[in-house]
């Protein structure tokens, strides 16, 4: 089926409606539901009127006895359900590429660019300054906000970049700093062509449209500092200035009190 920007459609593994955003290419669209973003294959995609039009019954259902609301039970809280996201990962923050395939000249479809998003499955919200190098040279930096269990999209790059040695880097913080957290933690992640080959071939043969790569599981504790005890007295400033400091306990030897004389 062929959809364009602004189609209704029908999510055939979850049944859930969204709308189509953005064609990606000719066989993937960007797809919004109740405010998520993902991509999806066309060929998981149907038009609502075809779904309901596949589902109508020969014969009409036979009708239940009506229940008044005081016959029925009280209602019992739902375990909470996540949204369908953009990739359905573990907790913590990754970094998700999406290949863009093109056909070429001889018909085949080969990788063109990869779409690169920030995924925050943590309970956290950060802000972050992005980067990225190609052999130790920056090419693009940005800043923003990742606030928890959503995506970011960043930037898309050429496939072929990949032979260039990228080094995809973020410096997150605490959006609501907390004292017994880290200020900052920076997380970077190398890539090579022949690994992201490997990636390629394992989603398409799950007939999947991401992969991604864990940046960290958890955020990091603020590192422990031993507390120094204060120098009330101004010790520290006599012993500087040549006097001799000695223990309490030391002082009577120090001066000879308490020793026999002769």
């Amino acid at each position: 089926m062929k959809f364009e920007v602004g189609d209704k459609v029908v999510i055939q593994h979850s049944n859930d409606e969204g709308e189509v955003v953005e064609i990606i290419n000719d066989k993937m669209v960007l797809v919004d539901v109740r405010g998520v973003k993902f991509p999806a294959y066309t060929d998981q995609l149907d038009f609502p009127y075809f779904k309901r039009f596949t589902e109508k019954k020969l014969f009409p259902a036979e009708k239940k006895p009506k229940k008044y609301i005081d016959q029925l039970p009280p209602e019992k809280p739902a375990p909470g359900k996540k949204k369908e996201r953009i990739a359905q990962l573990a907790d913590g923050v990754w970094l998700t590429f999406l290949p863009v395939f093109d056909s070429d000249e001889f018909g085949d479809d080969v990788v063109e660019s990869l779409k690169i998003y920030l995924v925050n499955n943590s309970t956290l919200a950060f802000n972050f300054s992005y980067t990225l190098t190609y052999s130790g040279n920056s090419d693009f930096n940005l800043d923003g906000a990742l606030p928890s269990m959503q995506d970011f999209y960043l930037h898309d790059i050429p496939f072929a970049n990949l032979n260039d040695n990228p080094v995809f880097g973020c410096d997150f913080s605490l959006m609501t700093p907390d004292r017994k957290l880290a200020e900052h933690y920076e997380a970077s992640l190398k890539l090579r062509a022949k690994q992201v080959f490997g990636r390629i071939e394992e989603i398409r043969k799950k007939g999947e449209a991401t992969f991604s790569f864990k940046l960290f599981d958890e955020y990091p504790l603020r590192p422990y500092e031993e507390e120094k005890p204060v120098d009330t007295l101004g010790l520290g400033k006599l012993a500087g200035s040549g006097f001799r400091i000695y223990e309490a306990s030391n002082g009577a030897a120090a001066y000879g009190v308490g020793e026999e004389r002769a």
